[in-house]
């Protein structure tokens, strides 16, 4: 799995951030007993997923894989267990 650089990208690094300060706000507001906090933070939360998403449409994000680089993929692994 390590090879396979899942997630190590600008857009998905942003996104989990500012979905994790929106987590953190709203526990803070739930323990606090205050639900407008709560929601601002569950909406930061949605936010952080909006901003992944944006990131990854302009570019950001993983490329997708060609049909090529799939082949070449399965080769290598067939390769390393011979």
């Amino acid at each position: 799995m390590a090879g396979s650089s899942h997630g190590h990208t600008p857009a998905a690094w942003t996104g989990v951030i500012i979905a994790f300060i929106g987590f953190c706000v709203a526990g803070v507001f739930m323990v606090a007993a205050n639900p407008l906090g709560f929601w601002a933070g569950m909406g930061v939360v949605l936010l952080g997923g909006v901003v992944g998403l944006a990131m990854k449409a302009a570019g950001l994000g993983m490329p997708k894989e060609s049909a090529e680089l799939t082949a070449a993929r399965a080769r290598a692994g067939q390769a390393q267990t011979s």
